[in-house]
This record gives structure tokens, sequence and C-alpha cells, in this order.
């Protein structure tokens, strides 16, 4: 992979500092976490300890503190230490926390990065012990942009049926082999490797059977209950929205909850599920899947990367894909893959919040709103 990954400027910045916090960079597997580490250490003019995390070889966080010693502790020490996977190591946080305040009190300069794939084991850790101690950087599946700076082919139509992993892109003349990659380096990987290794699941079987079922319904309101009533295998509903759970904590997809003015009914409602990319439904879903909700997914997946409240809303028939909040502003948001702006479901919305600004995303302008970001709504 030559192109250099965005994060890796971000993270040149922040470690130039004189005493940056600890830096944790936290995404998918098989997005260029590592890649983009070894860019940035590859110019890192300091000295570094650089190791991966085999959770079959490291069984507790002592393997931290003689790693600690070694890297700053030393007669020859290192200025910066970086673990890849750190999460599997156990009371990882708790460690760090532990050292990283020694370092401080003892007036040490240390420089710490730390990688990861699960969002709910490291989120965990760092708001129970590293409160105020950490920043962190997530890195996502690629983008439409990004995926045209290694293929200058890559069109909106390749991006809609097949995008988001860039290992997966050597592959894309072969619908065997696409598959095979995001089913077994991918999919098989995040379940055997992280969520059955860190987690406690009876049933493997009917977390893969959700997979395929949650990749089916992009850019849908499903109930959970309809989706235990297709699972083959016994369950109940709250099973199901564990699963759910543990799916967006390894980021393989995400759900948001219909817009209310009630945090209650909000909390309540069946979700809308999006794929965190195209090649994920692509890849799992066992029927085709419309081209106009595969569009509709990945304009919601890109708004959950840069803005923290997304919903969609409905009331009766009339359904709005997004509404988003900026600061104080509320955005509704109609994805459509045609030109026709028309949306009966636009106008009840804005009768109901008349402060509202309405948002057409279409696919004459879905590169602007990729590249421009938050701005695309709150510039006119």
């Amino acid at each position: 992979m030559k192109v250099e990954l965005p994060f890796v400027s971000q993270l040149q910045e922040r470690m130039s500092e004189n005493r940056p916090l600890m830096q944790f960079i936290i995404g998918p597997r098989q997005v260029g976490k590592t890649t983009g580490l070894e860019q940035f250490l590859s110019r890192y003019k300091g000295k570094y300890t650089y190791k991966l995390v085999e959770a079959d070889l490291v069984s507790d966080a002592m393997w931290i503190r003689e790693l600690w010693d070694e890297s700053f502790n030393s007669s020859t020490p290192m200025n910066l230490l970086a673990i890849d996977e750190i999460q599997k190591i156990p009371n990882w946080s708790e460690t760090v926390k532990s050292l990283w305040d020694q370092a401080k009190k003892n007036k040490k300069n240390v420089k710490c990065i730390f990688l990861g794939s699960s969002s709910l084991k490291i989120l965990k850790g760092l708001t129970e012990s590293l409160t105020g101690r950490y920043e962190v950087i997530y890195v996502h599946q690629w983008s439409l942009t990004e995926s045209q700076k290694i293929n200058s082919k890559f069109d909106l139509d390749l991006y809609l049926d097949k995008g988001g992993y860039p290992g997966s892109y050597q592959f894309l003349k072969s619908e065997d082999r696409f598959k095979s990659y995001i089913t077994n380096s991918i999919i098989n990987n995040v379940i055997e490797k992280d969520i059955l290794i860190e987690h406690h699941i009876k049933k493997p079987s009917l977390l893969k059977q959700m997979a395929e079922l949650l990749a089916s319904y992009p850019a849908q309101e499903v109930s959970f209950n309809k989706l235990l009533g297709q699972l083959q295998e016994s369950g109940n509903v709250e099973l199901v929205k564990y699963y759910l759970s543990i799916y967006e904590s390894t980021f393989l997809f995400r759900s948001i909850s219909k817009f209310s003015g009630s945090a209650i009914k909000t909390k309540l409602s069946s979700p809308k599920i999006l794929p965190a990319c195209p090649a994920l439904a692509y890849a799992l879903a066992k029927l085709p899947v419309e081209e106009g909700r595969i569009f509709e997914s990945i304009v919601g997946s890109y708004l959950l990367k840069i803005c923290d409240k997304v919903f969609y809303w409905r009331d009766g028939d009339y359904e709005l894909d997004f509404v988003i909040q900026i600061k104080n502003q509320i955005y509704a948001i109609e994805v459509k893959s045609g030109k026709n702006k028309h949306s009966k479901s636009m106008t009840k919305f804005l009768e109901k919040y008349p402060k509202a600004i309405p948002k057409w995303i279409t696919k004459e302008n879905y590169l602007r709103f990729e590249k421009e970001g938050l701005d695309f709504f709150t510039k006119t």
C-alpha cells in the first residue's frame, strides 16, 4: 500500500508535541492501522519499541511492565512505545495507568501509541482507568475518496458494489475470490480471533447467522423480533441485541435509533441497520440487495464517522432517511439514487420540525459530501 493513510499526518502532528497524551488508534481489521503506524515509525526520528500482542503468548499484564522497563528504564532507553492489539492483554488499562502516572511523577517524557480492533474493550478501559491521559484516532473502512487514491478506476458504482477494504481490491475481477477474502480474512477472523476469544458466546453458529441477516437489511429499520424470527436456531431478543452490540464493537455493523422528542422512545425504537461498508453486504447477504439501499447505507455510515448524533425518522408511512444534529441545529436528510428530489416524508418532517434544514444527498453530489464532511450541511 503506497498511499499514505490519512491518520498518519494526524499522528505525526500529535507526537511532535513536547508531552503528548497517549494515542489510541482504534478501528476494524484490514483497514491499515498497522500499515499506518509503520509509515509513521519509518520517519520517526527517535528510538522506539514496537510490539504486536499475540493472545496465546501473552498471559497477563506483567508483559506490559517488562516491555515498559525495557523501553524506558534501560541503560539505552527509547522515547516511544507502540503496542498493537493491546486490548488482548488482561487488565491492560490499569497497568498502563500505573506506569504512565509513575513516569509523569518522575518527569519522564514517555510517548505511547496503542492500537486496537475492539472498540468495546478499548473504550471501556479508557473510560474506567485512563481519563484525561489519552486521545483517540478512529480509522474506518475506506471511503470512496480514499479508495480512488490507490485505484483511479474506482467510481461510485464500483464502490457501491465492493468498496471498503483495500486488501480486497486486488480481487475485484473475481467474485469468488473477493467474497472469500471478505468472508475468511475479515469476517471469520473477527469472529474467531476477536469475538469468540474475548466474549462468552454460547451459540457461535447463531452469531454467524446474525452477520448474514444484518448484511441483508442495509439501511432498513428492522425489529429485533423480526431478526429473531429469521434465525435458524432458538434464541431470544436480548441475545439478538447482545450479538448486534458485539458486531458494532468490532466495526462490522452499526445501528441508529429513531429520532424522537422523547429519549425513552428513541431508546426503545427498532434500529436501522448499517453495514460499515458495501463489501460486507456484497459478501454476506444471501439475496441481492437493492442499490438504493446500499447507497443510503454508505451515506449513513459516513455520517456516523463525522457526526455523533445520527438518527432516522418515521411517522406512520412517512420515513426520512437520516436526521442529524450539529450543535443545536437539526438537519433532515433524504438520500436519492435518482434525480427526483420530491419527498412527501421530507415535507411531513418539516411540518413537525419547521426549524430543521433540509438536505439531499445524491449520486451527483456524494463525492462533495464525502470531501466536505460537516461543511456540506453547515455551509450554504
